[in-house]
């Protein structure tokens, strides 16, 4: 199977850590590139980059995510975007969270310390939420090993409860199909597969749970008029979700979309089907060697008991990461059969 990116990417090794931190286009590398030259040599002028680059990077997420741009905020980290949730909830609110889920979704819920947070195992999460449950927060696929939730089962036992959802698809944007209108809150970590440059997120926001948000980091660029609301308090705030943008990073961002056009071409369905075929013939080789990986139908394949082996990879060239103990690796559109079959000649010695 030959990688779907083409000239694209050109990996200089075996690259199994999308997980961690995906591969840019080379057409990101170019536009970042042009415009560290046009910020170097002041032909940019007033501004360091285009909002247009932003509403462009803003409108392809959203097309990938299923949902109207004007849902869309942009942002720089998940965690951020987390914490104006969190801080949108009652004192005594209850929040409910699969056992190991990664610290960005939980933290800014602890750090109140005047929540009710609960935990569950992910395969019993949806029977978890209960009456007086306010929120589930939760993601799609699980950083450390790559389960992926039930995410019907989830949605079905929030509206049974009264329950707003809280999706985390940093590790699932990009190689797994999202309907982000299905959940109350997105929030997406873009620098994974969905191959943006560090420092590009997205918050998704239905239009009811828009209003149980106060835009707390707001700035002039959360105005619906931007350019008649950079002294004092803005005046009236952006009737969509843009109210809740960060200041960007023009940088990032015009990489960002680049790199989310290119996806939007290839198509996620697509990415889908190659990904986790590579990472279905990942797993039956690690049976075949006789390790027992992690179960599911995930484009991230995680082990345990290879720790100790994460130096012969390295030393092969091989890229993966160690997580809570599993060595995981993750396989995304820039992977090839020869990339599965070189990993797992180094595992077999």
């Amino acid at each position: 199977m030959d990688t779907l990116g083409g000239a694209e990417f050109a990996p200089v090794m075996t690259y199994l850590n999308t997980s961690s931190c995906g591969l840019l286009p080379r057409r990101a590398v170019e536009a970042v590139h042009a415009l560290a030259e046009e910020n170097a040599s002041g032909r940019r002028g007033e501004g360091a980059g285009s909002f247009e680059s932003v509403g462009a990077a803003r409108a392809s997420f959203a097309r990938l995510a299923a949902v109207p741009a004007e849902r869309v905020a942009v942002g720089s980290s998940v965690s951020v975007h987390v914490g104006l949730i969190a801080a949108s909830l009652p004192p005594g609110a209850e929040v409910l969270f699969p056992e190991g889920e990664f610290s960005s979704v939980v933290t800014p819920f602890a750090v109140r310390r005047d929540l009710v947070l609960r935990y569950a195992p992910l395969d019993g999460l949806a029977e978890a939420v209960r009456p007086g449950t306010a929120l589930v927060a939760f993601s799609a696929v699980q950083s450390a090993d790559g389960r992926i939730a039930d995410l019907d089962a989830v949605r079905a036992a929030a509206a049974a409860h009264g329950a707003r959802t809280l999706l985390d698809t940093s590790q699932s944007a990009g190689w797994l199909p999202l309907d982000a209108g299905a959940y109350d809150y997105t929030v997406t970590g873009a620098f994974k597969f969905l191959v943006c440059p560090r420092g590009t997120s997205f918050l998704t926001v239905t239009e009811e749970a828009q209003e149980s948000l106060v835009p707390m980091h707001a700035g002039w660029i959360a105005a619906e008029d931007l350019w008649a609301s950079t002294y004092g308090p803005v005046e009236q705030l952006a009737s969509s979700a843009r109210r809740f943008d960060e200041a960007t990073s023009f940088l990032s961002y015009h990489g960002a979309e680049q790199s989310l056009a290119l996806l939007e071409e290839i198509g996620v369905k697509a990415i889908h089907a190659h990904g986790t075929a590579l990472a279905a013939r990942f797993r039956a080789g690690l049976t075949g060697l006789g390790h027992e990986p992690v179960p599911g139908e995930s484009a991230i394949v995680s082990v345990k008991g290879l720790t100790h082996r994460h130096p012969d990879l390295e030393r092969a060239q091989v890229a993966v990461s160690i997580r809570a103990g599993y060595v995981r690796a993750a396989f995304h559109l820039y992977n090839s059969d020869a990339d599965v079959d070189r990993a797992l000649e180094v595992l077999a010695g």
